[in-house]
């Protein structure tokens, strides 16, 4: 029995297998799981038009042994089993797929489905294994032969003693070391694991002899007894019968491969055949897990081919807007890369992507028009993602999200869409009002709002996002987004705005002067007629209002900005008459009152005051003056 030596660059190529292309050792099961499925298929596909082979299905497994004393762990197979040549093209060539040539000669015919296409599977093996034998029988012939390696050195083939057609492989784990413990792999509970997360869903039985207890007869004492057990389901949900799946059994899956114990919202299982074929099994959670804000949360849907996970987050198949969605995606149309554990940049990508990118949109405006009050559930917990949606990325997104987004009307008392505030609109009415604040309960009480609520709508911005993502999206249905608390805000008539003006050209040196003594804290003093009760409020000008000045400074950055702001005065307020008087007859007074009412202005727009001593001071010397 002579060695021999891989034909390829066998000791740099193998050693590339083994320690770069899989990041994670106990991929070496699936991919020998899911060679083992390959064989039965293509036994069963063979036997369509050649009757000699006795092909029966239910005959048809892939078992699992393991030895703990001679650290071994084994896995046969019922298919089609290999002869001496092709146990020296498909294992003694790296790289060399028996699979991916058996797809090619049967390409277009029905019924062929196989997972393996790289050849480079099986060597996955020698991760974990220092010796691999490959015990092989074919359906073609009657003799079974011996493949046999520890590694870049060669292998070696010999005749076997095989009777029953098929594959059988047996690892010879390598010596446990401090960082990783080989013998894990012999351990029942780990192998279960490995086998329901990635072969779960492998159309054949997947059987190992498992230990369970059972109760002693005619006794309370239990006993250990060990049998054959099925370890996969076979059969995925998402390929089933849609009319045969109850709420129930899909609630089940969703909470046993997501860890969610509370119902989904919805429930989104559909097949997409065409330019690309995919079936789809996708979920809108209830809630927000607890870390979804946060950096180390990570998007994405399992990725299955043929029944095998080959991804558990692929995150190229979201966008990261809808990263709330949960769910599997199937597919033979995805092509992956050697390894199989990332995607490959493809068009079919894009393709997938955009369709259930499509298929959520749609689902959420339907819950949106039929369902409102699970919508609202959704967008309590899911709201604040759409609106970073619309904002990131220069607003690329912001024409496929604006119709989801939603605000507390000052009118309705209650969320409503833009769509639903601009179909009450006039066709002479151009603005969309809002304003900003922590609460619905501040905004309402701002002084800005309270006049233009009496005319108009105005939806309340309560999230730091909420502005932002409203600057970003810029108009709606041809209406102009209007911040009540800006220099845009002003509702008044011609006849109102003709009439104030006035009354600040005759108080320009009283207004000036409280502009000095305000110094650069503010842009303009000014009197107005757009106030009701409240005496004084701050209005921005510019792009960057007072609301956004709160969010930006209050970022963990050195990046601080200011509003341009103006104070404005309600020249129907009694400070008026008294700010009048005190500039004629006392200028210290006058100087106390300024700052005064501007740090009243301040507070009420929830903005910081520099000096809260100087307030308290001022404030106790009005008082005793009194």
């Amino acid at each position: 029995m002579k060695k021999k030596e891989f034909k390829t660059e066998s000791k740099r190529v193998l050693d590339l297998m083994i320690n770069s292309i899989y990041t994670n050792k106990e991929i070496f099961l699936r991919e020998l799981i899911s060679n083992a499925s390959d064989a039965i298929d293509k036994l069963s596909f063979m036997s369509l038009t050649d009757k000699s082979i006795k092909y029966k299905k239910s005959d048809m497994e892939i078992r699992i042994d393991r030895d703990k004393d001679k650290r071994t762990l084994t896995i046969s197979d019922t298919g089609c089993g290999m002869t001496e040549e092709e146990l020296e093209n498909n294992l003694g060539v790296i790289a060399e797929s028996g699979s991916l040539h058996f797809k090619e000669e049967n390409d277009g015919k029905k019924d062929v489905n196989i997972i393996g296409q790289f050849g480079v599977g099986f060597y996955s093996a020698f991760m974990v294994s220092k010796k691999v034998t490959v015990e092989s029988h074919s359906y073609k012939n009657d003799k079974s032969y011996i493949w046999e390696s520890e590694g870049t050195d060669g292998y070696t083939i010999s005749e076997g003693t095989k009777k029953d057609i098929g594959t059988t492989i047996t690892l010879y784990l390598k010596d446990d070391t401090d960082d990783i413990k080989y013998s894990d792999y012999l351990d029942e509970y780990r192998l279960r694991n490995i086998i329901k997360k990635y072969s779960d869903y492998i159309s054949y039985p997947i059987k190992m002899e498992v230990t369970n207890n059972r109760k002693k007869e005619d006794s309370d004492e239990y006993e250990e007894y060990t049998e054959l057990e099925t370890l996969n389901s076979m059969m995925p949900l998402w390929k089933k019968d849609k009319k045969k799946i109850k709420e129930e059994d899909y609630n089940n899956f969703y909470s046993d491969k997501f860890y969610d114990y509370d119902k989904p919202l919805k429930v989104m299982h559909f097949n997409i055949e065409g330019n690309v074929n995919y079936t789809a099994l996708l979920y809108i959670p209830s809630h927000a897990p607890y870390n979804y804000y946060m950096k180390d949360y990570e998007k994405g849907l399992e990725l299955y081919t043929n029944g095998v996970l080959i991804m558990d987050k692929a995150s190229d198949l979201l966008p990261d807007y809808y990263s709330f969605i949960k769910g599997v995606i199937d597919t033979d149309d995805i092509p992956l890369n050697i390894s199989r554990e990332t995607l490959q940049d493809d068009k079919n990508i894009k393709l997938i992507a955009k369709s259930i990118e499509g298929k959520i949109k749609k689902e959420l405006i339907d819950m949106l028009n039929e369902d409102r009050d699970k919508y609202e559930q959704f967008y309590k917990a899911f709201g604040m993602q759409l609106k970073f949606g619309i904002y990131n990325d220069y607003g690329i997104n912001k024409d496929k999200l604006s119709d989801l987004l939603m605000f507390y009307s000052s009118k309705e008392k209650k969320n409503i869409t833009l769509k639903e505030y601009t179909d009450k609109l006039k066709e002479e009415d151009k603005n969309i009002y809002y304003a900003c604040g922590e609460s619905v309960d501040k905004i309402d009480m701002l002084p800005q709002v309270e006049r233009v609520k009496d005319k108009y709508e105005v939806l309340y911005l309560t999230e730091y996002v909420d502005e932002f993502a409203l600057k970003t999206i810029g108009t709606y249905n041809d209406k102009t987004f209007i911040n009540v608390s800006s220099d845009q805000g002003d509702i008044s008539t011609e006849e109102e705005k003709e009439e104030i003006k006035k009354e600040n050209d005759e108080s320009k040196e009283l207004l000036d002067k409280m502009k000095d003594i305000l110094k650069d804290n503010v842009k303009d003093v000014k009197f107005t007629n757009e106030l009701k009760s409240h005496p004084v409020c701050l209005v921005s000008e510019g792009e960057v209002s007072t609301s956004m000045e709160k969010v930006i400074n209050a970022m963990p950055t050195d990046e601080k900005i200011s509003a341009s702001e103006v104070l404005k005065i309600n020249i129907n307020h009694k400070i008026s008459n008294k700010l009048k008087e005190l500039f004629k007859t006392n200028k210290e007074e006058f100087e106390k009152y300024t700052k005064v009412i501007y740090y009243e202005a301040r507070l009420i727009e929830g903005l910081p005051i520099d000096n809260p001593t100087e307030l308290s001071n001022l404030m106790c010397d009005i008082m005793a003056s009194k």
